[in-house]
């Protein structure tokens, strides 16, 4: 199957196991009493610290190829788009990802929620719509269109906020090393093994590790 047949399928909402997405929303639903109050106060907290929008819609690519708007709150400077380019020397991962060690451009609220993976927390609105699930494949910022043939059977499955490569290799890994263990979770994926992510997730979040 060509990447040009999964940019244009849509997405099919239904199409992820029946417990997986009775998890999400039970979960979610638990959250929401704790997780409202502190996204409140992380929105004040941005809009104190620099210019600009509090949450940050980027287009990523979900099942199927399919693009959508994952929600997150801004950890940048209002312009940091347009000045990737000029700090492109400085990436340490290779094409087409983009990471700079102490990126210039992160303001002093957005390290902090970077560090406590509190930037991801408007995602939990992206799970309750059926664009992503807890648990796997992260959705990339870049198309389907630019994957490799065997980087496509990621796109089987509704992505992630969470998943394994998250748990064994965060942030330091390249795409096709998280591809692989993205196509392990794939083989495995249970009700157990979500839940074992999910766990070593809030573990690795409270460690601050590979933030």
């Amino acid at each position: 199957m060509t990447t040009a047949v999964f940019a244009t399928r849509p997405m099919r909402r239904a199409s992820m196991p029946r417990w997986k997405r009775s998890l999400d929303i039970a979960l979610c639903l638990m959250a929401l009493p704790v997780l409202i109050p502190v996204a409140v106060f992380v929105a004040l907290a941005i809009r104190l610290d620099s210019p600009g929008a509090v949450m940050f819609p980027q287009w990523r690519t979900g099942r199927d190829g399919s693009r959508f708007k994952m929600l997150k709150f801004r950890t940048m400077v209002h312009d940091a788009e347009e000045r990737k380019a000029e700090l492109a020397h400085l990436n340490i991962l290779p094409p087409p990802d983009f990471k700079i060690p102490d990126d210039p451009r992160i303001t002093r609220v957005g390290r902090v929620l970077r560090r406590t993976s509190l930037d991801e927390l408007p995602q939990v609105i992206n799970v309750l719509r059926g664009d992503m699930t807890l648990v796997g494949p992260r959705p990339t910022s870049f198309a389907a269109s630019t994957y490799a043939l065997w980087h496509t059977a990621r796109l089987e499955a509704t992505p992630g906020i969470t998943g394994l490569w998250q748990v064994t290799a965060r942030g330091t890994s390249s795409f096709d090393v998280r591809l692989r263990l993205d196509l392990e979770y794939l083989e495995n994926m249970s009700l157990l093994t979500d839940l074992r992510i999910l766990w070593r997730t809030v573990s690795a979040v409270l460690d601050r590790s590979g933030a």
